[in-house]
């Protein structure tokens, strides 16, 4: 492998042409002048547009989205594959005892409150949506086009849904926030995507190479956002109007979003610290207690018995899920992995950065390592618990309720509807109403951090009128996607903007293996010395 090209002696804001030259100082704002202005004015447009031509927005939305599943699921499936067994090996590897932040740095957070605000601050909104949905969908319509029954199609449909929200997103997230966090806290880099392809452009990175990356990141993340603003805003409507009878509607899901950007908006003003980690601290409790309540008052020993049963399924399934040479099943492919694979890419920035920023202190290893094995457990228990009881509900009981919601695409009813099944149900969809608000709070304001600090030049200390900006910006994309093809628009949106960022993640992986390789000789040699 080529050598790659040295790294500045300090950082590039301290010497020649920097980024930070690019910053300007307008109306209380400080922004970096090519980002700040391309992405905020796009996306100011994007909205004007679906809010101005709804139906047509819907239909360019919906072609987008069945055009990319079609011809580009072989690479979005290739490139997770790849970016997973990258990090695999990167925590097996000598270079893992490498430090973030140096040798002598200490973790910022303990290890409880990192892994809750990374979770809570990722996909959290997604379990709620998908928990019950998705391993009853896989039941009825068994993926692969396999012709199984019994327990055998229960662990094939528990094998797919683990497999779409374990370690395969988590990889992704663990590579952008691990290159993010070497290249800023250990070389002295802006914390921007573009840092992390430095050791490929070098200086140019602080040009439009670097532009470019920052800003298909940026439409990145407020695109992949979006998509769960959307599904939180979906399931928050559904839930009001189920237990109190609130009118559904495009009014409703305006409300919902307005409101909770006004709560993200309070939690932005509390900071990191005050806000985002006690409301996600608050949540993962909040989540335990509704799951360890679903346990309880479900089938208990069957739920723990089949827990490694369905661990080992997803390892048994992982070829034949993971691979799309000879793909009958365009269902399962296009419709399901294709889909979340985009997702979770252009949702990567964003998580990738916000972990970045809290993880300083930890060795390369226990990094990847607790990111992809910590919230890849909690996914395997959730979707065990709730998974297994609602096909239980159907396949034991004969109830039909959560199957009926499947069939007739009611996907944001299904959890208050298998709720409903149980005991204390008034309770205990509140509480889930409850933890989607607050999911959906927590990605908004961590989001909106990670999108200012992209387009401030890397900068995390921004005037507070900036930081609203792009909050109240994610809640109009929001609203805007929902009013123009719904679901479908937020889908493709996701989709569109994953595939230019998943070529930035090849270019990462390439950046991150040279630049380790290169510290772990420099930490030999030191140590020799």
């Amino acid at each position: 492998m080529s050598q790659s090209k040295p790294f500045p002696a300090v950082s590039p804001y301290s010497h020649g042409h920097t980024i930070g030259d690019d910053n300007r100082t307008a109306f209380g704002l400080d922004f970096h002048h090519p980002v700040f202005l391309i992405s905020s004015i796009t996306i100011l447009v994007f909205i004007a547009f679906t809010l101005a031509r709804p139906d047509l927005a819907a239909s360019i939305f919906v072609t987008m989205r069945y055009w990319l599943t079609e011809n580009l699921d072989w690479f979005f499936m290739a490139s997770m594959n790849v970016t997973l067994l990258f990090c695999v090996l990167v925590a097996a590897s000598p270079v893992g005892r490498i430090r973030i932040g140096g040798a002598h740095a200490q973790p910022v957070f303990n290890r409880l409150s990192w892994v809750c605000m990374l979770f809570a601050a990722g996909i959290g909104i997604g379990i709620m949506f998908y928990g019950v949905l998705e391993p009853m969908n896989h039941a009825i319509t068994p993926p692969l086009n396999e012709t199984v029954t019994g327990d055998a199609l229960n662990r094939l449909a528990m094998a797919t849904s683990v497999y779409h929200w374990a370690f395969h997103p988590w990889a992704v997230y663990a590579l952008v926030g691990l290159a993010l966090a070497f290249f800023c806290y250990n070389r002295g880099l802006p914390l921007l995507i573009r840092s992390t392809c430095y050791p490929i452009f070098g200086e140019r990175t602080w040009g439009w190479p670097g532009h470019i990356i920052d800003i298909i990141a940026v439409f990145a993340t407020l695109f992949g956002l979006a998509t769960s603003v959307g599904y939180g805003a979906e399931q928050a409507t559904a839930g009001l109007h189920y237990l109190f009878d609130v009118p559904v509607g495009a009014f409703t899901n305006l409300i919902v979003v307005a409101a909770i950007t006004g709560i993200a908006l309070i939690s932005l003003i509390r900071g990191l610290d005050g806000g985002i980690r006690r409301l996600s601290e608050f949540n993962m409790g909040l989540a335990f207690g509704l799951g360890l309540f679903v346990l309880l008052v479900g089938p208990t020993v069957e739920i723990l018995l089949n827990l490694p049963v369905y661990a080992w399924s997803y390892v048994e399934y992982l070829p034949q899920l993971s691979s799309w040479v000879g793909r009958v099943d365009d269902y399962y492919m296009h419709g399901w992995t294709t889909f979340y694979w985009a997702w979770w890419i252009a949702f990567s920035p964003f998580v990738g950065m916000f972990i970045a920023r809290i993880s300083t202190g930890r060795s390369i290893r226990e990094f990847i390592v607790v990111t992809i094995l910590a919230p890849s457990f909690i996914f395997l228990l959730w979707m065990t618990i709730f998974g297994h009881t609602a096909m239980a509900q159907y396949f034991d009981q004969g109830i039909v309720s959560v199957a009926d919601s499947v069939k007739e695409f009611k996907a944001e009813l299904t959890l208050f509807v298998f709720l409903q099944e149980l005991p204390m149900t008034t309770l205990t969809s509140i509480v889930g109403i409850v933890l989607v608000l607050i999911f959906f709070v927590t990605s908004m304001d961590s989001g909106s951090l990670v999108i200012d600090t992209m387009t401030a030049g890397g900068k995390t200390d921004t005037p507070l009128a900036q930081r609203v900006f792009w909050c109240v910006t994610l809640g109009l994309v929001g609203i805007s996607l929902l009013l123009g093809g719904g679901l479908a628009s937020l889908q493709a949106l996701a989709l569109a903007t994953a595939f230019p960022f998943t070529v930035i993640l090849l270019m990462m992986m390439y950046s991150l293996y040279s630049s380790l390789r290169s510290a772990h000789l420099e930490q030999v040699k030191n140590t020799a010395l």
